[in-house]
């Protein structure tokens, strides 16, 4: 079983960037395809991006695309989420999640495994 633990976010204002990292522990994070949800305040969680155990990566969230990019760092047992250009819409909390399938997929059911979250609030 793998433990997942996010970490990086932080209040910023609009045009700011952060990296989100999601570091595995338990099991190799090169085992399991890694997404990235986001939950804003009152809303449904809901799918930003995927990398699978090959490094293939999902279609991103249209709203992200050209400014989000994740990545992977076997050795360091981590997947990264590095945000560019944030906008106030960008305002929720982040939560990345590990799927053991050979898949990429951007349904939350295939997930099994799920950190904590962080926050990221983006201020106009």
């Amino acid at each position: 079983q793998v433990q997942l633990v996010e970490s990086g976010g932080a209040l910023v204002q609009a045009g700011d960037s952060l990296r989100l990292s999601c570091a595995a522990s338990g099991r190799t994070l090169s085992s399991y395809t890694v997404g990235w949800f986001r939950q804003a305040p009152g809303k449904e969680r809901e799918f930003v991006v995927a990398i699978g155990r090959s490094g293939a990566i999902s279609s991103y969230r249209d709203s992200v695309k050209g400014r989000f990019t994740i990545s992977r760092d076997n050795a360091k047992n981590t997947v990264y989420l590095q945000m560019n250009s944030l906008k106030p819409e960008d305002t929720a909390i982040y939560y990345c999640a590990a799927d053991a399938s050979l898949w990429v997929t951007m349904s939350q059911s295939n997930y099994n495994y799920w950190g904590q979250g962080t926050q990221v609030t983006v201020s106009p």
